[in-house]
């Protein structure tokens, strides 16, 4: 089993550990633990399953996850139930920096609730079927799962888990269509868009790519856990090197509270009024455009005047794939009120 597999293979055991004790409504015996959950009821004697279970309980105590401990029979002492009180382990009311909320909206564009895996919930049903009440608002929709548009996401992602080389076609900026060999590094949300980032095997170096510009299907080359990631990788730096040097300084206004990307480059920022603040950002031309068209009406472009002429330029576009030729006169007089209304 390779590292990576057997990292994945604790995490989801120490979930469903979690899942069954903060479910239970009363404590629950070792051995029911033992009985519900698979990699428990996997253990080969049950000397294997204490040691497996007793570095799993020292383990989410050392994360701050309480298990309290309760006899569950006066008469025999030895008897002992486990349980997660959910108040114990309840954030209280937190606020957010700006930084932070820009994370919490990129995670809520890429991921959305779903059930739990399959086998915690095979766990939580025998755990039932023992006679433990299971509390169902804890165990709803604990697991979250990667929703995207991208055909090769699974297939990437799987391949980032278990280290394993890929091939793919990749159609670059030119609109060339080359065939590579990569070393899976990480998985990267960045600017809206998903990124992969490894080493190029014919190039001999690291590079970026855009999911989107993958086509047909991503194929496996060779063996799982067959090389391993640099420790000081960071995907933001590989990204930050495809953007082009800046051609200056833009300006754009943005509505209080919406915006977080661009404010997170922002050089300089003057509020304006109650609604709007003037942020001043490097000016790359293409990515800043797409930044600002981005945001819709929640965003204005002042200058350079080749970022206004962009911003109304793909505004116009879309009204054009939406609206078609009828009443697409009236409609782009509105597209250069909005792109002026402030500047």
């Amino acid at each position: 089993m390779s590292p990576a597999s057997a990292s994945a293979d604790k995490t989801e055991r120490l979930l469903n550990l979690i899942l069954a004790l903060k479910s239970a409504r009363r404590p629950v015996s070792k051995q029911k633990i033992r009985e519900s959950l698979p990699a428990y009821a996997a253990a080969t004697s049950d000397e294997a399953f204490d040691r497996m279970f007793e570095r799993d309980k020292d383990e989410l105590r050392e994360m701050g996850i309480p298990i309290t401990t309760t006899v569950l029979d006066v008469l025999f002492d030895d008897e002992v139930g486990y349980r997660i009180d959910a108040s114990e382990t309840t954030l209280p009311a937190i606020s957010f920096e700006a930084d932070e909320v820009a994370a919490l909206a990129l995670a809520a564009r890429a991921w959305s609730t779903a059930s739990i895996s399959g086998a915690a919930s095979a766990g939580l049903r025998k755990l039932r079927l023992s006679g433990v009440e299971i509390d169902e608002s804890v165990a709803a929709g604990a697991e979250p799962r990667i929703r995207t548009k991208e055909p090769a996401f699974e297939a990437v992602h799987a391949a980032v888990s278990a280290l394993q080389p890929i091939t793919f076609d990749y159609r670059k900026n030119d609109g060339e269509l080359t065939t590579r060999h990569v070393q899976p590094w990480a998985l990267k949300n960045w600017h809206g868009r998903w990124y992969l980032t490894g080493f190029d095997v014919d190039r001999g170096d690291e590079r970026a790519f855009r999911l989107s510009r993958f086509e047909g299907t991503v194929r496996r080359k060779g063996r799982a856990g067959s090389y391993a990631v640099p420790s000081d990788h960071v995907p933001e730096v590989a990204l930050e090197a495809q953007l082009p040097e800046p051609e200056g300084t833009a300006v754009v206004r943005v509505r209080h509270g919406r915006g977080h990307t661009l404010r997170r480059h922002a050089q300089r920022t003057t509020e304006v009024d109650e609604r709007w603040a003037e942020i001043e950002v490097p000016y790359r031309r293409g990515t800043t455009e797409r930044d600002v068209v981005a945001l819709g009406t929640h965003a204005v472009a002042v200058s350079p005047p080749e970022l206004v002429a962009g911003v109304r330029s793909a505004l116009r576009a879309v009204l054009d794939a939406q609206a078609g030729p009828a009443g697409l006169a009236g409609q782009s007089d509105d597209v250069q009120v909005r792109t002026e209304e402030h500047a």
